[in-house]
């Protein structure tokens, strides 16, 4: 099997752009958070600090998820440069590597989107309960 140095360059944008998303999601729900613990400094409601603990998970999921993206693209550079340098088996294992990296970032991603469902059903339960 032979692998073209374009190969592992398709992911550029395509990792990019999960990586925009995951930080995205990181800033929004970091945002979430802080306006929660005020809530939770007045009010010390365990119903706030039980959403906070939840979304702390989601936080340190989406470092992972962050985490295995960027190795995903960086495998892909290397990969890349020991193409150039004609080390094929090398750089197609690397690439393999890579596509790898991106299946659990995006496995990861799944988990923190069915937590995220998760805990919004919990409160569409509760609205639900009261009509």
């Amino acid at each position: 099997m032979t692998l073209n140095i374009e190969t592992p360059a398709l992911l550029f944008s395509a990792t990019s752009l999960i990586l925009l998303a995951y930080t995205n999601r990181f800033l929004t729900i970091a945002q979430i958070v802080r306006g929660l613990k005020k809530n939770y400094d007045e009010k010390q409601n365990k119903s706030i600090l039980i959403e906070i603990k939840n979304l702390n998970l989601r936080l340190t999921l989406i470092r992972y998820m962050q985490l295995f993206g960027v190795l995903s693209l960086f495998l892909s550079v290397f990969a890349m440069l020991l193409l150039f340098f004609e080390q094929q088996l090398v750089g197609i294992y690397l690439f393999g590597l890579s596509l790898l990296s991106l299946l659990i970032s995006l496995g990861i991603s799944f988990w923190e989107i069915s937590i995220s469902v998760k805990a919004l059903r919990v409160h569409l339960s509760d609205m639900l309960e009261d009509k």
